[in-house]
């Protein structure tokens, strides 16, 4: 009987941003895995639909709405996920936005909802529940990042910058808290998600990558399942770009 590398039975994993895209694909994944799931977004029913799809699967999910650019919010989050499963074992900080937009007509409230939502928050929930880990039985992080943290991007700079800072502080947190806790960034290039279907339908066939193509959605599960997994445990602080093979600069 083949082994299965990337198994997570008894492992309690919390994602964010869990209900669509790619955190849906990797929640689904976690779980076909034997990992539980706890599936936040700021819509309860989205994360509803993705939890009765864990729970079909023989797993236990939690659904949980919250705005995870709010402090407050990410702290009653963790308390919730701690008092339901006692332990968080991977955490995946994949919400995030990246509205475009020319950089003289960005106004304060978009570059803080954008920084909020893409370093503010990763930042608080992963260094609550990294002290948690290393405290308890240790655990994974893993920050969902962009190729625009790595190379330039026009018109899309508070998003990019955000994502550059969320790298930063994925090497330090593993410097911090390790050897207990890895912490490591999936740099996820152009994917098919929902949001491609604002795309030029050009973008939705071409990219200006080595693969010459945007991923498909379920083409990010194995890199999620690698760094979640027991099979990546001599792998921390490390960048592993899934994006068809973009330039970094």
């Amino acid at each position: 009987m083949s082994k299965n590398y990337f198994d997570l039975t008894g492992k309690v994993i919390l994602v964010t941003g869990g209900s669509r895209g790619l955190g849906r694909e990797m929640v689904r994944a976690f779980a076909e895995n034997g990992a539980d799931l706890i599936i936040v977004s700021r819509k309860l029913d989205a994360c509803e639909e993705a939890a009765a799809e864990v729970r079909a699967l023989g797993r236990k999910a939690l659904a949980y709405s919250a705005h995870v650019a709010k402090w407050d919010q990410i702290d009653k989050l963790i308390e919730v996920a701690y008092a339901e499963f006692g332990r968080i074992d991977v955490l995946v900080n994949n919400a995030g936005m990246s509205p475009r937009l020319a950089s003289h007509e960005v106004t304060e409230a978009l570059f803080d909802s954008v920084v909020g939502l893409n370093f503010k928050g990763p930042f608080r929930l992963a260094s609550q529940v990294a002290k948690r880990m290393y405290d308890g039985a240790g655990g994974a992080i893993i920050n969902v990042s962009s190729s625009g943290g790595i190379m330039p991007l026009p018109q899309v700079i508070p998003y990019g910058a955000a994502k550059a800072a969320l790298n930063a502080m994925t090497f330090s947190l593993a410097a911090e808290y390790g050897p207990k806790v890895r912490a490591n960034v999936l740099s996820a290039g152009p994917f098919l998600t929902d949001i491609a279907k604002a795309w030029d339908p050009e973008k939705r066939e071409k990219a200006d990558n080595a693969l010459g193509r945007p991923g498909n959605p379920e083409e990010v599960i194995t890199s999620a399942l690698f760094l979640a997994s027991p099979l990546s445990s001599y792998v921390n602080a490390a960048l592993v770009k899934v994006d068809g093979g973009l330039p970094c600069q």
